[in-house]
């Protein structure tokens, strides 16, 4: 398989730095945005409105048609964990066998507790399923800052010719057969980013900080292991990687929510109009801890805060209070 077409399905930030991504590695891009306006101004602009001051590469094609995006040889899918499965129902109407869908959102889906692969196999069984995660920001990668990332899926020569198609002298794509372990990993950072954000937000300074994210990467490990996670997928980009970039900044959107959480805003507001996918994945992955029996304390006060039953002064003192224990 040689990837050398590349569509990416989602004009947001994030979206267009995939795309540029690609365009840099030497890939023929088509770039499909569903909203007329954002479509447009890329068209006619060359500039994301999220990404002020990041051009365009002039070969990317800007199109609204999913037909036209469709035909490519492998296919992002940037898009909210939420959409995913509209998204991937009308895509598999038109894809051929073996495309590989990549999916680039980090979450788990309401109501089906299925994660992103799981669904792209549903809906589009037709095709590869395949996932893209690590620590990075859009606006890094846009700007052609080092990067390096995790790209998963079932057939090593799949995620292998994908990292291939992506990898730039500054973005470095690793490839693994892990999807379960990356996705796991995407997703549940976004809940302890959002706790993160609370402690920074609360004022209760760096020791707590550390402790907060040393503890809940141990969480992250025992839902890991719970649903068939690598260790070394934890270890890695996708796990451990991911945990670090987004508890320790306000460009993490999930941080950036914790903060005003923390600040004593509510949680309708905290989110200033942006997307914080941990406060949608937050009871899910509570549901699925509770499944396997997993302990999972801090994600637990997060999704009690988000639902009005604990104030933020409460949840803190509800994990200060937790019996004694070893550690593990």
């Amino acid at each position: 398989m040689s990837i050398q077409k590349i569509s990416v399905l989602g004009g947001g930030a994030w979206g267009t730095a995939l795309a540029l991504t690609c365009a840099r590695a030497g890939r023929a891009v088509t770039l499909w945005e569903f909203d007329a306006g954002n479509a447009e101004h890329l068209a006619s602009k060359r500039e994301s409105r999220f990404l002020p001051g990041v051009r365009l590469d002039d070969g990317i094609a800007v199109t609204r048609a999913l037909g036209e995006a469709s035909r490519a040889d492998a296919i992002l899918l940037v898009v909210p964990a939420q959409a995913m499965r509209s998204v991937a129902k009308t895509l598999a109407q038109t894809i051929g066998h073996g495309r590989p869908l990549v999916a680039c959102a980090k979450g788990i889906e309401h109501g089906t507790h299925d994660f992103m692969s799981e669904i792209i196999g549903e809906c589009a069984p037709q095709a590869v399923p395949a996932i893209l995660s690590g620590p990075s920001f859009a606006a890094d990668v846009a700007r052609g800052l080092p990067t390096a990332v995790t790209i998963a899926a079932d057939d090593e020569a799949v995620a292998r010719e994908l990292a291939h198609a992506m990898n730039t002298n500054t973005f470095r794509p690793y490839h693994s057969t892990d999807v379960r372990g990356v996705e796991i990993g995407g997703a549940i950072k976004n809940v302890l980013a959002i706790a993160s954000g609370i402690v920074t937000g609360r004022g209760l300074g760096a020791s707590a900080s550390a402790a907060l994210t040393t503890r809940g990467f141990a969480e992250l490990v025992r839902f890991g292991r719970a649903y068939g996670a690598r260790p070394e997928t934890m270890m890695g980009l996708s796990g451990l990687g991911d945990l670090i970039l987004t508890c320790s900044t306000p460009q993490s959107r999930n941080f950036s929510f914790g903060v005003a959480l923390g600040k004593g805003e509510a949680p309708d507001s905290a989110a200033h109009g942006k997307l914080a996918e941990g406060a949608f994945t937050a009871p899910v992955l509570l549901e699925m801890a509770r499944a396997k029996n997993v302990d999972m304390p801090i994600s637990t006060a997060v999704a009690a805060i988000l639902a009005g039953k604990l104030s933020v002064d409460a949840a803190i003192e509800s994990l200060l209070t937790r019996p004694l224990k070893a550690e593990g």
